[in-house]
């Protein structure tokens, strides 16, 4: 790998070293990551998704894969009040709503017509969603409901936060909220409500949801009851890039620690989440000075976190809807190797003023892929391949046990 001069400070020779190093699995530090999101000289940054691109193959291989799945969000009335949420609203207030089971049951079952494997199910944290009292009753009866119906049916729902929020509400502990949940029959959490993992951050744009100690702490906690998470970062908006390779280092360690300590789960994915401000509440948009991601800087994140995260979550997705399609799949050649689900329907990013559409399908996904000379593959949410039959292959290379 080579480059001629860049146009900043940083010599090329230091870049190359980078890169070599990425490229030979040696872990590299915030300051290397800092350095390679700082390039601005496009041959520089041509370098960087070239490494990206290679390190992918290694790891990897040549497959895109995708999975069929539909989300279900299943309020929008949340206590909370984050600065980049065009979702949320008060009870009782214009859009608000609150799905119950039948309306839930129906919209799993149009899914499950239409090949789904998974249902990624997430909400608002409703104070009024308890059963007998609790709130942990009511999400139990949220997964067993599900489960009943369609038992072969993945569920992958609740993300830290909302686990917070039942262990608050009910007085109980993380890990009684996640075996409980766990046993009724989720299959895994998804892990949102990162958004960066820096408490200064946290405390302009989500200030009432949990710090980074907590996310952490619930997340690792999931892996060694068995529970498999994803990952995510919401960029784009007021962090910085020291900010966003510390929360990128923050998951390889997390990681790193729940492989050498054996925990029976792990990461499966990394997910970059570009922010959206077009419909987001003023303060934050007007901060940020921009209502849609800006492509070049998406896909420069996308292959530093390649880079800094392959040897621990070799599994990297961009966001179509946040992209669009065209977006998403350019960044298949920075380091990704996942295009994502087909959703079905999507309202939290969507209500945000994302362009990128809330419904694919799977022929769609194909025709994208292999529009890159990229071979597709249907998946389940645990990178086990999903052959024709419906069946799911356990050998796949892309399985998270390999990860």
């Amino acid at each position: 790998m080579t480059t001629q001069p860049t146009s900043n400070a940083t010599s090329p020779n230091i870049v190359n070293a980078i890169l070599d190093r990425a490229v030979s699995r040696v872990p590299l530090t915030v300051e290397d990551g800092v350095t390679l999101l700082q390039q601005t000289d496009p041959q520089a940054i041509a370098a960087i998704r070239d490494a990206a691109d290679e390190l992918r193959q290694q790891q990897v291989g040549d497959t895109v894969t995708y999975v069929v799945n539909r989300n279900i969000n299943f309020t929008n009335i949340c206590e909370q009040h984050c600065s980049f949420c065009a979702f949320r609203r008060d009870e009782g207030k214009d859009g608000a709503y609150w799905l119950d089971m039948g309306a839930i049951l129906e919209k799993t079952a149009e899914a499950v017509r239409r090949g789904a494997s998974e249902i990624c199910m997430q909400g608002g944290l409703h104070p009024k969603a308890k059963e007998g009292g609790t709130s942990l009753k009511y999400y139990v009866r949220l997964v067993r409901t599900i489960k009943a119906e369609f038992p072969d049916l993945h569920l992958h729902a609740f993300s830290p936060q909302e686990v917070q929020f039942i262990a608050r509400e009910d007085g109980i502990s993380y890990e009684t909220v996640i075996a409980t949940l766990r046993d009724a029959g989720l299959g895994s959490m998804p892990g949102t409500a990162a958004e960066v993992l820096d408490d200064r951050v946290r405390q302009v744009i989500c200030p009432e949801k949990i710090d980074t100690a907590t996310w952490l702490e619930i997340v690792e906690t999931a892996h060694r009851l068995g529970v498999h998470t994803t990952s995510t970062m919401l960029s784009g908006h007021i962090e910085t890039p020291q900010q966003q390779i510390e929360h990128l280092l923050t998951l390889r360690s997390l990681q790193e620690r729940a492989i050498v300590g054996n925990s029976p789960a792990r990461i499966t994915e990394f997910i970059l989440l570009p922010f959206i401000g077009q419909d987001a509440p003023a303060p934050l948009r007007r901060r940020v000075g921009r209502d849609q991601p800006v492509l070049a800087e998406a896909l420069l994140l996308t292959a530093v976190a390649r880079l800094c995260l392959g040897n621990w979550i070799p599994n990297h997705q961009p966001s179509w809807v946040k992209l669009g399609l065209a977006g998403a799949s350019e960044a298949l050649n920075w380091g990704c190797n996942d295009i994502g689900g087909t959703l079905m329907e999507e309202h939290i990013t969507t209500m945000a003023g994302a362009r990128g559409g809330t419904c694919m399908e799977p022929e769609t996904l194909e025709n994208a892929i292999r529009s890159l000379s990229r071979v597709p593959q249907q998946r389940d949410t645990l990178y086990r391949a999903i052959e024709p039959s419906g069946n799911s292959d356990s050998s796949f290379k892309n399985a998270v046990f390999q990860a």
